[in-house]
This record gives C-alpha cells, sequence and structure tokens, in this order.
C-alpha cells in the first residue's frame, strides 16, 4: 500500500464518515475571485455607464461597490470566526433569529436564488462557447442549453466524486479567468500608450446628479461584485478557519476591485460610451475592435469564466443544503455524506438537478428580477444577527471583532438597496416578498409539523434506506470542534 493509501485510511480511522478540511487558504482565495467573476464585469459595465452617465464617475461606482463588498466582506469574516460551521446566511439568522427565518432564507435558496443563479451563469457559458462560430447572429438557443446542461452536468459529477477534484477546477478557471482580464487590462494600456484617451477627456461631464440613477449604477455594479460572501458556506471544510476565512477575504476583494476597474478602463480606450451602452457584452465588443482576426479569444475568455462561476455556485449550494438537512429543514436524505469520497452526495445532486429543471424553463430570465432583493435581504439579516448577538451575547467567543460602526453603516447600505426596487421595479419586490413569505406554510407543514401520519413516515424511511443503499452514504459523524 502506498503512503498516500495509508493517509487516506487513517484520515478515515481518525476522523471518520464527515466533511474533511481540505480547502486550503489558496483554494479559498480561489473560491470567492472565481464565485464573483462570472458574466457580470463582461456585461454589467453597460447598466453601471448607463446609472452614472459619465466614464469619470462610473469608474468612481466600480470602486465604491469594491468599498461596499469589501466592509460587508469584513462583517461576514467576523460571523464565519464566531459561527464557524457552514450554510452561511443560513447558519448565521438560524443562530441569531430561529429557525423560522431561517427555513425562509433556505427556502428562497432552494427556489430562486440557487437553481436560478446555475442556471443562468451556464446558460452564458453555452452562449460564449456557441459565439465564435455565430459571430453574426445569436446562436440557436436549443444548441446553448445543451451547452449549460453539459456544463451542469460535469462539474455536478466533479463535485459528486472529490472535494479535492473540485477545489482545483476552482483554482484552474479563477486563475483562467483572471489572466483572461489581465490581457484585456494591458491590451487597454497599450491602446492608452498610443494615444487612445480620447474618452477619458472631461471624463465627469454628464454626470448623473440623480441619486436614483446613480443608485441602480452601484446595484448593477454590486450585481457584478455578487459572491464575496461564498467562502462561509463552506467553513466546516475550510483548513485552520479562523485564519484563513479573513485572510482569503483580505486578500480577494482587492484583487477583484482592481482587476474590474482597471477592466473598465481598458474598455473605454477603444469603445465609446456610446458604444458600450448600446452593447450587452462590452467585452465581445472590446475584443473586435482591439483583436481583430483574434476576437474569437474573448468568448472563449467569458466560457472560462462561467464555467468556474458555475462551479462555485454548485460547491457552495450543496453546502447550504447539506447544513439545512441537519437542522430538520430538509429530508434527512440531504445530510448524508458518502463513506468514501465525503462529499455531500445527495445535496449535490440536489441542486445540480434542480439546475437543469430551471434551465428547461423559458422564463428562467423573469426570476433574475426578484433574486438582487432576495440576496440582500439574506445579507441584511446576517448582519442584523450580527448586530443583535453582539448585544444579546456578548460572551461568545469572537476570534474577529470589529467597531460596531462597520456593520451598522453596512446594514443601512443594504437597507437603502432593499427600499430602492420598492420606487423602482414595485411589482418585482412585492414577487419576491410573496415568495419569501410562500415558505410559511412549508415551514410550518414541514417541520413545526411533528405528528405526521405514521404511513407518511414509514415511507419517508423506506425511501431514505433505499437512497442510502443506491449511493452508499451516511449521516456525518459529530463535526463538532474541540
Amino acid at each position: 500500500m502506498t503512503a498516500n493509501g495509508v493517509e487516506k485510511k487513517e484520515e478515515s480511522k481518525d476522523e471518520g464518515v464527515k466533511l474533511k478540511r481540505r480547502i486550503t487558504l489558496f483554494n479559498g482565495v480561489a473560491i470567492i475571485v472565481g464565485s464573483i467573476v462570472g458574466s457580470g464585469i463582461f456585461v454589467t459595465p453597460k447598466g453601471v455607464l448607463a446609472g452614472a452617465g459619465s466614464v469619470g464617475l462610473s469608474l468612481v461606482v466600480w470602486v465604491g461597490c469594491g468599498f461596499l463588498s469589501l466592509v460587508g466582506a469584513l462583517c461576514y469574516a467576523e460571523l464565519g470566526t464566531t459561527i464557524s460551521r457552514s450554510g452561511g446566511d443560513y447558519a448565521y439568522i438560524l443562530e441569531a433569529f430561529g429557525p423560522c427565518m431561517a427555513f425562509l432564507q433556505l427556502w428562497v435558496n432552494l427556489i430562486i436564488i440557487r437553481p436560478t443563479a446555475q442556471a443562468v451563469v451556464a446558460w452564458t457559458f453555452g452562449y460564449y462557447v456557441m459565439q465564435p462560430f455565430f459571430s453574426d447572429c445569436d446562436p440557436p438557443p436549443i444548441a446553448t442549453k445543451l451547452f449549460a446542461a453539459l456544463c451542469i452536468s460535469i462539474l455536478t459529477f466533479v463535485n459528486l466524486v472529490s472535494v479535492r477534484a473540485a477545489t482545483r477546477i476552482q483554482d484552474v478557471f479563477t486563475i483562467a479567468k483572471i489572466l483572461a482580464l489581465i490581457i484585456i487590462t494591458l491590451t487597454g494600456f497599450v491602446l492608452i500608450g498610443q494615444g487612445e484617451t480620447e474618452y477619458f477627456e472631461n471624463a465627469f461631464e454628464d454626470s448623473s446628479k440623480d441619486v436614483g440613477s446613480i443608485s441602480l449604477a452601484f446595484y448593477s455594479g454590486l450585481f457584478a461584485y455578487a459572491g464575496w460572501n461564498f467562502l462561509n458556506f463552506v467553513t466546516e471544510e475550510l483548513i485552520d478557519p479562523f485564519k484563513n476565512l479573513p485572510r482569503a477575504i483580505y486578500i480577494s476583494i482587492p484583487i477583484v476591485t482592481i482587476v474590474y476597474v482597471l477592466s473598465n478602463v481598458a474598455y473605454l480606450t477603444i469603445v465609446s460610451p456610446g458604444e458600450l451602452l448600446q452593447s450587452n457584452a462590452v467585452a465581445v465588443t472590446f475584443g473586435d475592435k482591439a483583436f481583430g482576426v483574434m476576437a474569437w479569444i474573448v468568448p472563449v475568455f467569458v466560457s472560462l469564466s462561467t464555467f468556474g462561476g458555475v462551479n462555485g455556485l454548485l460547491f457552495t449550494s450543496g453546502r447550504l443544503f447539506f447544513v439545512g438537512a441537519e437542522e430538520g429543514h430538509l429530508p434527512q436524505f440531504f445530510a448524508m455524506i458518502h463513506m468514501k469520497k465525503f462529499t455531500p452526495l445527495p445535496a449535490m445532486l440536489f441542486t445540480g438537478l434542480l439546475s437543469l429543471i430551471m434551465l428547461m424553463s423559458d422564463d428562467i430570465f423573469i426570476l433574475i428580477n426578484y433574486m438582487s432583493f432576495v440576496q440582500w435581504w439574506s445579507v441584511g439579516m446576517s448582519i442584523l444577527g450580527l448586530i443583535y448577538l453582539r448585544i444579546k451575547r456578548p460572551e461568545m467567543p469572537r476570534p474577529i471583532k470589529f467597531n460596531l460602526a462597520i456593520p451598522i453603516f453596512f446594514l443601512m447600505c443594504v437597507l437603502f438597496l432593499l427600499i430602492l426596487p420598492l420606487t423602482k421595479e414595485p411589482e418585482s419586490t412585492v414577487m419576491a416578498v410573496v415568495v419569501i413569505l410562500s415558505g410559511l406554510p412549508v415551514y410550518f407543514l414541514g417541520v413545526v409539523w411533528k405528528n405526521k401520519p405514521r404511513s407518511f413516515q414509514r415511507f419517508v424511511a423506506n425511501l431514505t434506506h433505499i437512497g442510502q443503499k443506491a449511493w452508499e452514504v451516511v449521516p456525518q459523524e459529530s463535526n463538532k470542534e474541540s
């Protein structure tokens, strides 16, 4: 037997059947950066510029979005080291406000946020994979969906069989997407050196003075930064989380902010503000102008970026549903892990299947309008929970503890981002609230109601037993820190 085989055998014997701490600091940085840098930076500059009104103010908005993301990430560094379990917002809301509010957060992630996000990013992957072959028109929708389904299926399988393989994919594709943005940035600097600075002259001319428009610019920018809190979903698998969680945050957010700002500077060297506002994919427009016959390289870059983005979403989604099932908020089967692979196989399979089902819908993009409100609601509840626990449970060990003014400031920003859609898109906001509240009857029937008919309980138990045999999964052994 090889030394590696002995090591694995001893690991299994000593630690038992449970999730292993295999995510390194580098893996953590890759998860955050890889989750943030998806399709957003390649398409959302249009929305930021439209709201800001000028090139100069749009760049200020990109910096401001990076700053807000960093402030939020600092709050999550405190939350993640105070409540050191996987699940992210779900775990924090559960600790602060109890099972009902936590279930509602889990519910909206289950039926909207996670499957929709995974399906949309996978669809973007499929679109850009086909783009080089359809330069004069959009790729066929069926082909786009087939490539998207292939992306989800491959990455779900990888996440089912190996945590290490999933993190390596995240590492590789994160490096690839950062290199892609660096190439775009370097091309921009070469163009600036050649005198392409026309669009930076009078950079703040025509800047918007309307608070609502500027707010929408921030909304678009923050969409591109979404994912800064994803490492908190896998805290239990992070090596030395008290050190590596905050370190990964401190490294990742500045990297993303710098890359985003410089990428926008590069775009605006040869893409005029008018052209940018007309483009649905500014990176492709930039590539057509800058790279000529090599313009196909940009769709390839976007494909690599979105592939890694789907992997990060699937990886963290499986852990969210796994933790929810451990708390009894989802069927017990989803709280089990593979006996040999140590992956949350049922939860991973579940989130992959949900994404494929969502991909089949023609109305998937309608749900995107609800996503931002629900996501910021989850974040706001977590930050409110941080403040609440500071007051009600000051004795809790807090390896990282920031001045209370930081979470209060960020909570005010989140409240503003929740109130804004009420004035700009009231219908979408109302529908998002309805979706959240629709979880209440499910909570009372599925969680609160304990005395269900014995025939139903036997049916569920038999189904769980069959699932365990078929997939070789068992409940996780105690994973509490000593």
